[in-house]
Parts: structure tokens; C-alpha cells; sequence
């Protein structure tokens, strides 16, 4: 699989591709800090399997910057990763056919996770972009947790999935097979009122479940 990561930050870009290459052991990651520089490397190499994309490159509009890169690969897949968690930018995102938003400000553990799911073939956003955007939102999230309480055996499968463990690992750790942990990740997914685990443990984070 081969990667790019458009990042202007140089730090911040190494940090981002030590990452990946964890993730996926053997992984080709290449590297620009412009827009333009993207563009170019895209042209001449239209191997690249996905793009990491800072939206404020500093040389260009990052809707003008979208536009262009499906211009030249409408089928590639773009992730997101960005200062902003401005809901209306991650819904405008959205409309480039992007397979992830992953807010800087997100933990290590948390980028990582959202990562693999992209990795995996998902789709990742925050929750605030995916879930009903009215303000009493988190109110019903704690009305479902208060009144939906997580059992023993969910907490615990909870907390590990906060350590980014897999199922399997879930499974060994816990003696119950793979089988049970899906059912219990279910039904954490539906009390959290979320879609994927990523969400459930941001969203237990916030409520002080883990």
C-alpha cells in the first residue's frame, strides 16, 4: 500500500508517518508540504493508494486544492486531518468524497484508532459531525447512559477497546470467545448512541465511563 502525507509541518508530518508505518508494518509512505507539490507527485505517480491531507496548505484555498486533486484522481482516497473541528468544514469536506476527518487535537490512541478504520476500509468523523447536531445532543447521550447502564462485563470491554486492543485480544483477555465480544461491542455501540469504536470510546471519554 503506498500513502501520502501532505503536511506542511514538518514535525508534525514525521510524527504522522511513524504512525502509519506502526499501523501497517511495510507500508510506502511518501511526503509533500504544498498543494502544488501534491498535485505533482499524484501526476507522476498514480500508484498512490491514499492521501493524508492537511486542508491549509499554505499555497492554495483547500476547496480549490479538493477540486483539483479529484480533478486528477477522482477514485483515490483522502483523509482528513486538521485544526479545525468546525462542523460546516467537515460537512463541506465531505462533498469531495473524503473516506475520513481526523481533528489534530485528538489523542494519540484515538488518531490511531480512527486510522485503522480508515485502513480497514471504513469511514471515519468526529461524532459531532455525525450525530444530530442540536445542542441537547450530549444531554440524550447522558439521559441513554443513565438510564441504559453499561454492565460489568461491557465496562470492561469498553475500557480495552480504549486500549486499542482487537477483538481477538479482547477475547484472550477476558476468556469469553470473539463471538461474545462482538455482542457486547453492539450493544455499547447502541447505549453510546454511536456507529463505530472509535466513537464509543470518545464518547465514553466524555462522560467519564473510562
Amino acid at each position: 500500500m503506498k500513502v501520502l502525507i501532505a503536511e506542511d509541518h514538518a514535525l508534525f508530518r514525521e510524527a504522522l508517518g511513524n504512525l502509519v508505518k506502526q499501523i501497517i508494518p511495510g507500508i510506502e509512505v511518501w511526503e509533500t508540504a504544498k498543494y502544488a507539490e501534491t498535485f505533482a507527485l499524484l501526476e507522476n505517480t498514480p500508484e498512490i493508494d491514499l492521501i493524508i491531507l492537511d486542508l491549509d496548505l499554505p499555497d492554495a484555498d483547500w476547496e480549490d486544492g479538493m477540486r483539483k486533486l479529484r480533478e486528477i484522481n477522482q477514485n483515490i482516497k483522502i483523509v482528513i486531518i486538521s485544526a479545525s473541528e468546525d462542523n460546516q468544514t467537515i460537512r463541506r469536506a465531505s462533498e469531495y468524497h473524503i473516506v475520513g476527518y481526523i481533528p489534530k487535537s485528538f489523542d494519540p490512541k484515538i488518531l490511531s484508532s480512527a486510522l485503522k478504520i480508515v485502513f480497514d476500509g471504513g469511514t471515519y468523523a468526529p461524532i459531532s459531525a455525525v450525530q444530530h447536531r442540536d445542542g441537547a445532543y450530549e444531554q440524550r447521550q447522558q439521559f441513554a447512559v443513565a438510564h441504559n447502564n453499561l454492565t460489568q462485563r461491557q465496562t470492561q470491554v469498553l475500557r480495552l477497546v480504549g486500549e486499542g486492543k482487537s477483538n481477538k485480544q479482547i477475547a484472550y483477555e477476558m476468556q469469553v470467545s470473539e463471538a461474545t465480544v462482538k455482542l457486547h461491542i453492539n450493544a455499547l455501540l447502541r447505549t453510546l448512541g454511536v456507529t463505530n469504536r472509535t466513537q464509543a470510546v470518545i464518547t465514553a471519554q466524555k462522560l467519564g465511563l473510562i
